[in-house]
């Protein structure tokens, strides 16, 4: 009975030993994945070398290992300045960055979470990137010279955030807001230049109607001195005579009233009589 209690006892501690030994032993290395860097920590001291992707061994239950990911993060961060010619200006930028992997013990030791990294790091730079690059033009710049604007805050947004160990890839102005006053002025900006680009539109179509009815009244007169040139040349009743057959053809092919015709062939001043009289002559009384 003793012995068999003793049995019990001795599989009872190697169980436990064995237990601890791979307790232990799962405590004793650490995986890092691609796309990953670790931070490991003894007895609450952040130790100086990055864990990259591989297999590391790490003091058991005295050490802790801070994993970050390094693959690229992408946050939207609001800011707010005054422009040169000190009007209001807010934008919205989506920002895509990721940590240095080089830096991420004095990333652990300073900022420590992502989540602190971006509200604490991140968002206050934004706010003063934005304040540099909108204090260089006024707020008609800022439109049409958008590109410029992103190019000097991409520049200080950089440089601010290298120091921290966090890599800026790409910016983008997701939203850019003025002041209710100045959108009302360029909207009535925008209002007066269609009227006066209509009034422009209307002189012109004014100018070219009144060069048409010139080119036309010019045209006709022209016509007219050619036809009166042509009737002192000789054959000019010639001319008389075609256009009196072209005004009966255009009547419907119907006796005129009046018909036009040389007195003789040396004539050059043509004879008109009225046909009607001679019918009302001719009738019975």
């Amino acid at each position: 009975m003793k012995n068999q209690y003793s049995q019990n006892w001795q599989t009872l501690v190697a169980g436990i030993l064995a237990a601890l030994v791979l307790l232990i032993g799962l405590n004793s290395f650490i995986i890092i994945t691609p796309g990953q860097a670790g931070v490991i920590s003894i007895l609450g001291k952040a130790q100086d070398g990055g864990l990259l992707e591989g297999i590391h061994i790490k003091p058991p239950l005295i050490s802790v290992v801070d994993v970050y990911d390094l693959t690229v993060q992408k946050f939207e961060v609001p800011a707010q300045s005054s422009t040169k010619d000190l009007q209001d200006l807010s934008a919205r930028f989506a920002i895509n960055f990721r940590l240095d992997p080089i830096k991420v013990v004095e990333v652990r030791r300073k900022q420590g979470t992502l989540e602190n990294i971006v509200s604490k790091i991140i968002a206050p730079q934004t706010q003063e990137s934005f304040k540099i690059a909108a204090a260089r033009r006024t707020v008609e710049e800022a439109i049409t010279k958008r590109n410029e604007l992103k190019e000097d805050f991409d520049t200080a947004l950089g440089e601010r955030l290298d120091k921290y160990g966090i890599i800026v890839l790409d910016t983008s102005v997701v939203d850019l807001a003025f002041s209710p006053e100045f959108s009302r002025a360029v909207e009535e900006k925008q209002i007066a230049e269609q009227r006066a680009q209509r009034a422009v539109y209307v002189a012109q179509e004014a100018e070219q109607e009144a060069q048409a009815e010139i080119n036309r009244a010019q045209g006709k007169a022209e016509a007219q001195r050619l036809l009166a040139e042509t009737l002192k040349a000789q054959g000019g009743a010639l001319v008389l005579q075609k256009e009196a057959i072209e005004a009966w053809r255009q009547g419907g092919s119907q006796m005129p009233k009046v018909l036009v015709t040389g007195g003789n062939s040396n004539s050059s001043i043509p004879f008109l009589f009225n046909l009607g009289n001679l019918q009302d002559t001719s009738a019975p009384q």
